[in-house]
């Protein structure tokens, strides 16, 4: 066998050997972020996704790369899980209509007034129930996890958003890096709640029982909250969507 054969025989091996030592990665990673995803997307589904990640993780990974293998899988298996989410959009059309609603609203309110926008003037606009109201917001937190900007329903987000963007030319990085400043800047100004709703979610990773522990309300208080911060930021962030 020549010196090349068995390279990349033992190269194989590694490979092979990596994926079986870190296949619980995968769940584990799967099973985080169906805390933070309704119970109509299929967990398998994220795994199998997550198991082609660690296998392009294990052919791409280098012994150079200044990170441990189980760090640079993580990223990839996460990645994979996420593109899956993206493409598979389990968001119903209705659910994307409504957030839209509810955000022009806040965003006429907030024009007029200069002030937040209160949930009984946006309840009052949309002659809705109180009841109503919430659902919207709890459905507003759980659209596509990755979507505040984007104009219709083939949104891309930018809060996770894990695009590669080595194809972007000059001005869409200088328009990118505008979107990002000015998503920033609007976070910066929800109040302060909603701010750290935001942060424990995108940020520290936690789930909405485990926000809720930290807060000592109830998770679907958790998902009030998130929702109203999300349709906040889309009523905020008019003049970048599209």
């Amino acid at each position: 066998m020549s010196v090349a054969s068995q390279y990349l025989q033992h190269s194989r091996e590694s490979a092979d050997e990596m994926v079986r030592r870190h296949a619980p990665l995968v769940r584990r990673i799967a099973y985080h972020l169906m805390g933070r995803l309704p119970a109509s997307v299929d967990v398998g589904d994220l795994v199998q996704a997550g198991m082609i990640g660690l296998l392009e993780a294990s052919r791409h990974y280098a012994l150079g790369h200044g990170a441990s293998f189980e760090t640079y899988a993580g990223i990839r298996i996460r990645g994979a899980m996420l593109d899956e989410l993206r493409r598979t959009d389990w968001t119903p059309r209705s659910v994307h209509r409504k957030t839209r609603e509810v955000a022009e609203v806040v965003r006429q309110i907030e024009t007029e007034t200069g002030a937040e926008a209160e949930d009984a003037e946006v309840m009052r606009r949309l002659g809705i129930s109180a009841d109503e109201y919430h659902q919207v917001l709890a459905d507003a937190a759980c659209v596509r996890l990755l979507s505040l900007t984007a104009a219709d329903d083939n949104e891309e987000g930018v809060v996770l958003n894990v695009a590669d963007e080595a194809g972007l030319n000059p001005h869409d990085s200088i328009e990118r890096d505008g979107m990002r400043d000015a998503l920033a800047e609007a976070i910066g100004n929800l109040p302060e709640r909603e701010q750290l709703v935001m942060s424990l979610y995108y940020e520290q990773e936690l789930n909405l029982k485990e926000i809720g522990a930290v807060l000592g309300v109830s998770e679907s208080r958790v998902c009030q909250i998130h929702g109203q911060a999300v349709i906040r930021l889309r009523a905020r962030l008019t003049d970048w969507r599209g």
